[in-house]
């Protein structure tokens, strides 16, 4: 006959064996309908591509749609923290719809990987923005990019055209804060919804100010509307665009409207043209290698990288996070989100992450690249 204290032992021993091995829920919330569905449809897909499980434990992905609204966004993150009991969250796909779910998460004590690029996500990193990271870089790094390649040109004078959402927004604080110390002044600034059809009295006021060059602010394939219109205009400057827009969607809704732009993207984009010596080459090649052998030649899409980013996000902070606690406990959660602070390093196909408790992000120039629009492909500018 079994003692008693022998069957307490074992007792206690299956009951750390199931802690050990408990699964892992990850909530993942993008827009694959509406006006985002170019972002969240590649992101969708990049998280059937994750694997099965993070340090030997199991990974249990939710994926829901928010439809690119902020409302349904809400709603999700509620069903999410609530009924899923998700030990963290990746997405939204958009700056709105992050925001709008962002409370949500930090009441819920979830930690929120953003998929989105509006700075006002995590900044500043205090109240419940302590529960959110994204991996876009910041818009000053890509608006610096620009604006170099803009002082090359010669340009003197750009005008904006900016989607009327905290994404557009905030790009645009940023081209205004920047542009004098390069020389250049911003003449206009005019702004559209993402449900727009047309952009044409946009573009009329834009070109009455006679801008050398013309910044678009914008996201998935509402960001073709201004290079068409101006395009059509006869507008013969530079266009620049945010990699908000750096998908293969873009391309073939915006066609000829679109060529010889230029973008500030993610090194992910170009993986093949990059040099040897980029630390991102390796892994920017081997996502799209993955994507690209599930979906298509040519499918590769920025905002499935930043999925893919997500993950590598997790493989590096769930092992720091399991020394501390078991998963679907807030303090589990709570170490996750301590260990997402502290990564350091973190090598994927679009940026190396270093954070801290002021830096959500983490990102440094080696985040972007400028690429051109050339024959309907993207070609790395050196």
């Amino acid at each position: 006959m079994t003692s008693i204290p022998k069957l307490a032992a074992l007792a206690a021993a299956m009951a750390f064996a199931l802690a050990a091995h408990a699964d892992i829920n990850v909530g993942v919330m993008v827009s694959t309908t509406g006006p985002g569905a170019t972002l969240g449809i590649p992101e969708a897909n990049t998280t059937r591509l994750w694997p099965t499980e993070i340090a030997g434990q199991k990974l249990n992905v939710t994926i829901l749609n928010d439809e690119s609204d902020t409302t349904t966004a809400a709603k999700n993150a509620t069903k999410l923290t609530s009924e899923n009991k998700v030990d963290v969250i990746v997405g939204p796909s958009l700056t709105p719809t992050s925001l709008s779910a962002l409370d949500i998460a930090a009441q819920a004590r979830t930690p929120m990987i953003s998929l989105a690029g509006g700075g006002a996500i995590i900044d500043p990193p205090d109240g419940p923005r302590r529960w959110a990271f994204r991996m876009a870089p910041p818009e000053s790094i890509a608006v610096s990019l620009a604006l170099d390649h803009m002082v090359a040109q010669g340009v003197k004078k750009v005008g904006v055209i900016a989607l009327a959402t905290s994404f557009g927004e905030g790009y645009t604080k940023t081209l205004e804060k920047m542009a004098p110390a390069k020389g250049i002044q911003v003449v206009a600034v005019e702004r559209y919804n993402q449900t727009d059809t047309s952009v044409t009295s946009q573009t009329l006021r834009l070109l009455s100010a006679q801008p050398d060059a013309v910044y678009v602010m914008s996201s998935g394939t509402p960001g073709a509307l201004p290079p068409i219109e101006l395009s059509k205009r006869g507008f013969k400057g530079p266009i620049y665009q945010t990699q908000g827009v750096a998908n293969a969607e873009f391309l073939r809704v915006g066609g000829k409207g679109v060529e010889g732009g230029y973008m500030t993207v993610g090194p992910v984009l170009v993986a093949e043209q990059l040099p040897d010596s980029s630390v991102l080459k390796k892994p920017a090649l081997d996502y799209v290698k993955r994507y690209e052998a599930a979906n298509g030649a040519g499918s590769r899409s920025l905002f499935g990288a930043s999925a893919w980013t997500a993950v590598m996000w997790l493989e590096a902070a769930v092992p720091q996070a399991l020394k501390k606690a078991k998963p679907g406990t807030v303090e589990f959660r709570t170490a996750l989100r301590d260990a997402l602070e502290s990564m350091k390093e973190v090598v994927t196909p679009e940026a190396v992450f270093s954070m801290s408790e002021t830096n959500h992000n983490g990102s440094d120039q080696r985040s972007q690249v400028l690429v051109r629009i050339v024959d309907g492909a993207w070609k790395l500018q050196k």
